[in-house]
């Protein structure tokens, strides 16, 4: 998920080893020609890691803040990678200013890979459904905004009508009692890879206080409702 960071590493690591071998007799044409064509070797395999993506199904949701939602899909069995970024809106190319401060129509989504012979679509919308509280209109828990509403997206007609089927059958049980669910059921059109510090955030930044306050209380609560659903290291 961190591939723009691996680039970047590999190219300061690059740099670094340039500056230690000043003392050989390299020209700086020729030095700069070394280090353009390890570059190159190292976008390939960042190239070659979204091929090895490709042959698993992609399902895309906006639930809140995604720093929760993507803990939440990567601790599934069958889920094989999970990217934040921003869905449902027209804007191109947004930021996380954009999308924060309500200046476009996007919401923070996840990009989910998962292996369809592990787990299924259907599925994954009831771990979407099961993970937060559908009930809430723009908001997610403290966050509020447009930018956190509830979005169940769908790539094709079948995956609308599990989509639908499922949100009928919650209502016909009366899941949420008298509350409307305000899950927009929307076709799927972009995806946007939000900024690399935002991948793996919960992982990677376990003192910060929303995290600690928010996000891991909210994946602890799935993983107390969803245990055969989880990956054996979830636990």
């Amino acid at each position: 998920m961190k591939l723009l960071q691996i680039a970047l590493l590999a190219t300061a690591s690059l740099i670094a080893t340039s500056c230690q071998s000043k003392n050989k007799k390299h020209t700086v044409s020729e030095t700069t020609s070394a280090i353009e064509a390890e570059q190159e070797e190292v976008y390939e395999e960042v190239k070659l890691s979204r091929q090895q993506l490709s042959k698993y199904e992609t399902a895309y949701f906006a639930s809140g803040c995604f720093w929760c939602v993507e803990a939440i899909f990567e601790s599934v069995k069958g889920v094989k990678e999970v990217i934040s970024g921003y869905a449902g809106g027209k804007q191109k190319n947004p930021t996380y200013e954009e999308v924060g401060y309500g200046k476009t129509d996007h919401a923070e989504a996840v990009e989910v890979y998962y292996d369809p012979k592990v787990i299924s679509f259907t599925e994954l919308v009831q771990v979407f459904f099961g993970s937060h509280d559908p009930t809430q209109l723009n908001r997610q828990g403290p966050d509020r905004g447009r930018q956190y509403r509830s979005i169940a997206f769908y790539k094709n007609d079948e995956e609308k009508k599990i989509i639908e089927n499922y949100i009928q059958a919650l209502k016909d049980n009366k899941v949420y009692d008298e509350d409307p669910i305000t899950t927009e059921v929307t076709p799927y059109t972009v995806f946007y890879e939000a900024e690399s510090y935002h991948q793996d955030y919960e992982k990677n930044n376990p003192n910060n206080s929303y995290i600690r306050n928010v996000s891991v209380p909210r994946l602890n609560r799935f993983k107390a409702n969803f245990g055969e659903y989880l990956k054996k290291n979830a636990h």
